[in-house]
């Protein structure tokens, strides 16, 4: 067990720094308006993600990423003298660790590293930021919409979530003070008047937050449970997250690259996702996830979608219907994430992606071919806690403010 974890924390091997002369820019193979796809990986201490980027760099993929490390950890391997200290935050040179992919190692956010390393466009087509075993995803997310140079030469692909088998029941169920999450929400879409929402209830863990904003999983280190621990495991975190994709594994070794951590498309299969199975689950009473399914809209309507959604995300309040004097259902909740797919009776499709109380609706790019049966509904996934309420409050807040 403890192999597994030093091999976690272990640096990929590194093979030369990376010197880009000062009087030859960079060169630039991209259009300046094409953005490059980023995927973030998060998950528990020993979770396994260092070792699941060390697998990624050296297998196969024709594709030349750069991956962003949260610290490498106490190492000695990395010289100090490749360390730089630029306002407060270490950031380690850009070096190649072979197959065309370059790593830096970063304390903090990474948001540093992340326009050090737009700087050198054009050497790369994909980015991978690994984060602290403590990062809560929903702080990290929001950025790559709200800063505004990041934001227009990134986009968010997913969040991947690595999971420990062997432990997340413990860390959902006993985690100790440090594996706790804040317990209240900070709007940062409030002009300027932060407000708290104070939650009374089950401890709300990192890991919780973790599975809470995945778009994919990765259940790891199975081979240290049996069968029926396995299904528990898939059971739980189901509960907490349904609208993830969950992929089983060990030692960190994904059958496939692509799909699973590279290139998610993580709005894409939202409209083949079964809303017969998904809606309230109370075997975690933390988080939850709730499905709206309902008939498509008048183009006209997707300015009251947006509408709906600064009520939900930004005021934590479901409304009853829109216009003046409106009212709200006396529930108190927090959203975590939220995605979904609106159909449009025109037959044209916009998705919706959030993380917290920062969101974006957007012009679908997905092929209108295939199962017709799929693509007759608007389709909303929730996740966060306090979402379980008798009736059906969701999908009737939406459409009566939606259809006003």
């Amino acid at each position: 067990m403890s192999s597994t974890i030093d091999d976690d924390e272990a640096p990929p091997d590194l093979v030369d720094v990376m010197a880009t002369p000062a009087d030859e820019p960079a060169s630039i193979e991209e259009e300046p308006s094409s953005r490059v796809p980023i995927t973030l990986v998060t998950g528990y201490l020993g979770a396994g993600k260092t070792t699941l980027l060390n697998y990624i760099l050296t297998e196969k993929h024709g594709k030349k990423i750069a991956v962003i490390m949260n610290e490498f950890g106490d190492s000695s391997d990395i010289e100090k003298p490749l360390t730089v200290n630029e306002g407060g935050q270490e950031v380690t040179e850009w070096m190649e660790v072979g197959n065309g992919c370059i790593c830096c190692s970063v304390k903090d956010s990474g948001v540093m590293a992340l326009e050090s390393l737009m700087e050198r466009r054009g050497t790369f087509d994909y980015i991978l930021l690994e984060t602290t075993g403590l990062a809560d995803p929903g702080n990290i997310a929001p950025v790559f919409w709200m800063d505004e140079g990041l934001g227009s030469s990134i986009y968010l692909d997913g969040i991947v979530t690595l999971v420990d088998a062997k432990n997340i029941i413990r860390l959902l169920d006993e985690p100790a003070p440090e594996e706790q999450a804040d317990s209240h929400k900070e709007s940062a879409n409030d002009r300027g008047q932060k407000h708290k929402h104070e939650h009374t209830g089950p401890v709300l863990s990192m890991a919780h937050m973790q599975i809470s904003h995945a778009d994919v999983i990765i259940l790891n280190k199975t081979d240290l449970v049996t069968e029926d621990e396995l299904e528990s495991v898939k059971d739980r975190i189901t509960a907490i997250n349904s609208a993830a994709k969950i992929h089983v594994t060990d030692h960190s070794r994904t059958p496939q690259i692509e799909g699973v951590v590279l290139d998610l498309h993580a709005y894409d299969h939202l409209a083949d996702m079964d809303f017969g199975k998904k809606g309230h689950s109370h075997m975690d009473p933390a988080i939850s996830t709730v499905a709206i399914a309902t008939p498509p809209i008048p183009a006209k309507s997707v300015e009251k979608v947006d509408e709906w959604l600064r009520e939900v995300l930004w005021e934590s309040t479901l409304p009853v219907s829109g216009g003046a004097g409106s009212e709200s259902w006396p529930i108190d909740f927090e959203i975590h994430r939220l995605k979904g797919i609106l159909v449009l009776e025109d037959g044209s499709s916009k998705i919706i992606q959030a993380v917290r109380d920062v969101f974006e609706i957007r012009d679908s790019v997905q092929s209108q071919d295939g199962d017709e049966d799929k693509k007759v509904q608007c389709k909303i996934v929730l996740i966060g806690r306090g979402l379980t309420a008798s009736g059906d409050p969701w999908r009737e807040s939406f459409e009566a403010y939606v259809r006003s």
